[in-house]
């Protein structure tokens, strides 16, 4: 009898350990994940992913939502086909009639374009999207760019020998890390290099207009990341055909690339970018 027992007792706690095992009890491992359903942010598309890398530390201007954008404009992004933008596209206040030369594809909640010039997964905004959260994301964004544009303004020249450098012509210099301030134009007719290490940071504080010649390029050296380059222009920004350029672009105007034009950077006008046949990639 008592062998018996203890057979029964053991059979007994077999089928309940089988019974809680298939019941969902613990077995010793994690949980599996739930899969994302269309509640969750990455899966309905409420609002632009962050791309690319942001500068961190002090000496950074801060871009807060902008940084969201490869181009963030407020008046017309246009573009000469076939430009390539790694980054998303935003325009606010101005409505999806001023994305020019992008051949939109919609979709059906209306939160944001498509097109075979913005590399997947980013996307085009404009003001006028119904869908999600693109409205107000947008007027955020744009507050954001106008905050940097003001804070990079504020920032003092690091010394006098960075002050009016050259007259605001650089010819062939390479540019140790600092804030260089111009009281005027600031034109760039050859190769320029930034050399410095990968906390670096440059801003470059321009009254007038910006301009880059032709077939030129801002090289970085010893480590310097574009994410951590800045560029406050008041005027006008022109980098010139088949040119490089590297950095933020914080324009009060209008900021133009030339034909096969290309930048590691972002381009953050108050007024209009134009692009033509440009490679636009975030850092």
């Amino acid at each position: 009898m008592h062998k018996r027992f203890n057979k029964k007792m053991w059979l007994t706690g077999l089928l309940l350990a089988v019974s809680m095992t298939g019941c969902g009890g613990d077995s010793g491992g994690s949980s599996p994940s739930p899969t994302p359903g269309p509640s969750s942010p990455s899966a309905n598309g409420a609002g632009p992913a962050t791309t690319g890398g942001a500068c961190v530390g002090a000496a950074c201007v801060d871009l807060g939502a902008a940084a969201n954008y490869a181009i963030l404009a407020k008046t017309g992004v246009a573009t000469v086909p076939s430009s390539k933008v790694n980054g998303n596209v935003g325009l606010s206040p101005s409505a999806r009639i001023a994305l020019t030369g992008w051949d939109l594809i919609t979709e059906p909640t209306d939160t944001f374009f498509t097109s075979a010039q913005v590399v997947a997964p980013a996307k085009l905004y404009a003001a006028d999207n119904v869908g999600g959260t693109t409205k107000v994301d947008l007027n955020t964004a744009v507050l954001n760019m106008g905050g940097a544009y003001t804070a990079a303004a504020a920032k003092p020249a690091s010394s006098a020998a960075t002050t009016n450098l050259l007259g605001g012509t650089l010819t062939d210099q390479t540019l140790a890390p600092g804030v260089y301030e111009w009281g005027t134009a600031l034109n760039i007719p050859t190769n320029l290099t930034l050399s410095g290490n990968a906390t670096d940071v440059w801003v470059f504080k321009v009254a007038g207009t910006l301009d880059m010649a032709a077939a030129k390029n801002v090289i970085l050296i010893g480590g310097a990341q574009s994410k951590n380059i800045f560029w406050q222009v008041a005027g006008a920004v022109k980098i010139g055909a088949n040119t490089h350029f590297e950095g933020i672009v914080l324009g009060q105007t209008t900021i133009t690339l030339g034909n096969q034009a290309s930048v590691t950077g972002r381009l953050l006008a108050q007024t209009a970018v134009n692009l033509d046949a440009t490679t636009v990639t975030v850092p």
